[in-house]
C-alpha cells in the first residue's frame, strides 16, 4: 500500500472534534459501534482521509457506509482483522467536507464474535467542529428498522448482512428531512412481547435499559455491551417505536420450545382465525408496560408507536394499550402513527420494505414529527 507521507495519525480518543453518535460505553480506545446507524462524524479540511478500523466476526460481517456533505459515496464490507480504509483522496485541501461512517449493520444477537471498533484517524489539513443539530430522534424497532432487506434486488432471499442499511432506511431519512440527530435500537425478528417464533426472550424492552444488551457472549461483556446506558448523556425530544410485526406473525407460527428447560411458548389463535383474547392481552401489557419504561428513561420526549409497513393487524391492541397507558398516567406526549404499508412495487429484497417504501414512510412520518416538536 503506497504511503502519504504528510498523512498525520491521531487515535479517535485524542480528537474532541468526531462526534459518536449510537449509544456506545463513552470509551473510544477504541470506539465499538455496536447499532445500526451508530457512526463517526467528522468536518475535515484535507486532501485526504483514512480511518483504522477492526472487525470480527464467525458469521456475519459487518458493513459500514460512507457519506459525504450528505450524499452516500461507497459502501463496503469490513473484513476480519485491524487495517485502514481509504475515505477519500486527492481533494481540494482547502474544502471542508463533511464526512460520516456509518456502521449499516445491526448487532448480530446470534454471533457473538461479529463486532466493528473504530482505533484513528489520519489526514494532512484540521478537523473544524460538528454542528449540533436542533433534534434528537430515537427509533425503537425490528428488521425494519435495521433495514433489512432496504438494499438489494426483490430476488435475493439469503439471510445476510449485505441485505441491511442504515442509510435507505426510513429511520435515517427522517432525522434528515427534520435535521436531527437520530440513534437506532433494533433487532431483525424480535418484538415488544415475543419473537416471530414464539421465542419470549427475543423482545426489545427486556434489554432496553443497556449499552447493547441483547448481544450475548464474554468479548461482548468485555466490550461493555451490558452496562448501563447513560441516558443522562443523550435525551431524545422524539422516541419512535415500530414494533408489533414480528408479535403478529407469533400468532401464525409453531411453538417455541426452550431447551433449557422444555417449557413451549405460542401466541395461540382461536378456530375461527382470531385471536386468542389473552395471548392478545399479554402483547397488549407488554406495550403499555415498555411505555411505562420508555417514559422512565425519557423524560421529556414525545413517545410515538408508529406501526406499520409490513401489515398492521395488531393495530387495535396498540391503541387500546397505549390509550391504557394514558388513562393510568395523564401523559399526553404519546401517541400512535400508521405507517404506509409497502406494495409489491416498492418492495425490496428478502420480502421487506425497499428503499422507496422507506422513502414514503419517512415522508409521512416526519411531518407527522414536525407538528409535534
Amino acid at each position: 500500500m503506497k504511503q502519504n507521507e504528510i498523512l498525520k495519525e491521531y487515535s479517535l480518543s485524542d480528537l474532541e472534534r468526531i462526534k459518536v453518535h449510537g449509544r456506545t460505553t463513552g470509551c473510544r480506545s477504541p470506539l465499538t459501534l455496536f447499532w445500526t446507524g451508530s457512526a463517526i462524524e467528522l468536518n475535515v479540511k484535507s486532501s485526504e482521509l483514512w480511518i483504522e478500523v477492526e472487525a470480527d466476526y464467525d458469521t456475519y460481517e459487518p458493513w459500514i457506509s460512507i457519506v459525504m456533505n450528505s450524499v452516500p459515496v461507497s459502501r463496503q464490507m469490513v473484513t476480519a482483522g485491524r487495517h485502514w480504509v481509504c475515505v477519500f483522496r486527492g481533494m481540494n485541501e482547502n474544502a471542508i467536507k463533511n464526512v460520516r461512517i456509518v456502521k449499516d449493520v445491526q448487532p448480530m444477537s446470534a454471533d457473538p464474535a461479529c463486532s466493528l471498533q473504530i482505533h484513528a484517524v489520519k489526514f494532512n489539513g484540521e478537523l473544524l467542529p460538528v454542528e449540533e443539530k436542533p433534534y434528537k430522534l430515537e427509533f425503537i424497532g425490528d428488521s425494519i428498522t435495521s433495514g433489512e432487506g432496504a438494499i438489494g434486488a426483490k430476488a435475493e432471499e439469503d439471510w445476510v448482512p449485505m441485505w441491511f442499511s442504515a442509510i435507505n432506511n426510513y429511520s435515517a431519512m427522517t432525522a434528515e428531512a427534520l435535521n436531527a440527530e437520530y440513534r437506532v435500537i433494533s433487532q431483525s425478528g424480535w418484538g415488544v412481547l415475543t419473537s416471530w417464533d414464539n421465542n419470549p426472550h427475543a423482545n426489545i424492552p427486556e434489554y432496553y435499559e443497556y449499552v447493547c444488551g441483547l448481544l450475548t457472549g464474554e468479548k461482548n461483556e468485555a466490550l461493555g455491551a451490558f452496562n448501563e446506558n447513560d441516558f443522562d448523556a443523550w435525551q431524545p425530544d422524539v422516541v419512535v417505536v415500530n414494533l408489533g410485526s414480528n408479535d403478529g406473525g407469533a400468532f401464525l407460527t409453531p411453538e417455541w420450545i426452550d431447551e433449557s428447560n422444555g417449557k413451549t411458548y405460542k401466541q395461540r389463535l382461536n378456530e375461527d382465525g382470531t385471536y386468542n383474547e389473552e395471548d392478545l392481552a399479554s402483547f397488549e401489557k407488554a406495550v403499555e408496560n415498555f411505555l411505562f419504561k420508555l417514559r422512565k428513561y425519557n423524560r421529556n420526549a414525545h413517545m410515538v408507536w408508529a406501526y406499520g409497513m409490513l401489515g398492521m393487524p395488531l393495530m387495535p391492541a396498540i391503541y387500546r394499550a397505549v390509550d391504557s397507558y394514558i388513562r393510568k398516567t395523564g401523559d399526553r406526549k404519546m401517541s400512535v402513527f400508521q405507517l404506509p404499508n409497502m406494495t409489491d412495487d416498492t418492495r425490496g429484497s428478502r420480502s421487506h420494505p425497499g428503499r422507496s417504501a422507506h422513502e414514503k414512510a419517512a415522508k409521512e412520518l416526519a411531518e407527522y414529527i414536525k407538528g409535534i416538536i
